[in-house]
C-alpha cells in the first residue's frame, strides 16, 4: 500500500490537467481562471494550489508530459541512419504521439498568440526545430527545408484544418501521413515533385 499515497496525488494531477485543459479548449487560455477551474474539479482554491500555483504551471505540466516521448523518439532517431525509410517510420511515430495528444495541439492552434508569451511556446518551439533537422537531408536547397517543414506541420496543422471534413479520424491521419512522405520523399531526394 505504499504507493496508495503517491497514486492518489498523481490521479488528482491527472484530473486537474484533463478538466483545465477541457477549460482551455472551451474557451481559451487568457479567459480561464484557476477558480473556475476548481470550481469544475468541484475543489477549492486551495486544494487546487496543492498541486499548481498557477494556470501556466499546469500548462507546463501538460506540455511536459507530452514532451518527453517526444524527446524519446528524437533521440531514437539521431541514433539511426538519415535514411528515407526511417525518415518515415519517425514521421509515423510522430503521428502516433499527435493523435494521443491531440486536445493539447489543438489547444496549441487555437492559441498560438498567447502562447508566445509563455515559455511552454519556446519549450515547443525548440521540439519541432530538432524534429525539423531530423528530416532535412544534408546541405538542404531552401525549396527542401520548405518541403521538410510542410511534412511536419501539414501533420500539426491538419487535423484541425480537417475537422470539419467528412471522413474517419484514422483515415484522415493516413490521409495526412500520405501527404507528408511525399513531400519527405521529395526533399530526401533533392528534388521538387514531377511536372
Amino acid at each position: 500500500m505504499a504507493g496508495t499515497g503517491t497514486q492518489r496525488k498523481s490521479d488528482t494531477r491527472q484530473r486537474i490537467q484533463d478538466v483545465a485543459l477541457d477549460l482551455f479548449v472551451e474557451q481559451g487560455y487568457e479567459k480561464t481562471s484557476l477558480r473556475e477551474i476548481a470550481e469544475r474539479l468541484e475543489v477549492t482554491k486551495a486544494a487546487l494550489y496543492y498541486h499548481f500555483k498557477t494556470k501556466e504551471s499546469i500548462l507546463v505540466s501538460l506540455f511536459a508530459d507530452r514532451v518527453e516521448p517526444l524527446d524519446e523518439l528524437v533521440a531514437w532517431a539521431r541514433e539511426q541512419p538519415r535514411t528515407l525509410e526511417v525518415k518515415q517510420e519517425f514521421l509515423r511515430r510522430y503521428t502516433e504521439q499527435l493523435k494521443a495528444s491531440s486536445r493539447l495541439f489543438r489547444f496549441m492552434q487555437e492559441n498560438q498568440a498567447e502562447l508566445r508569451d509563455l515559455r511552454v511556446g519556446e519549450t515547443f518551439k525548440s521540439r519541432v526545430d530538432a524534429t525539423l533537422e531530423l528530416l532535412l537531408a544534408p546541405d538542404p536547397s531552401l525549396a527542401d527545408r520548405v518541403r521538410c517543414m510542410a511534412a511536419l506541420f501539414s501533420l500539426h496543422a491538419g487535423m484541425f484544418a480537417l475537422k470539419d471534413v467528412e471522413g474517419d479520424p484514422e483515415e484522415k491521419y493516413d490521409a495526412l501521413l500520405e501527404v507528408s512522405f511525399e513531400l519527405l520523399a521529395a526533399a530526401h531526394e533533392g528534388r521538387g515533385p514531377a511536372a
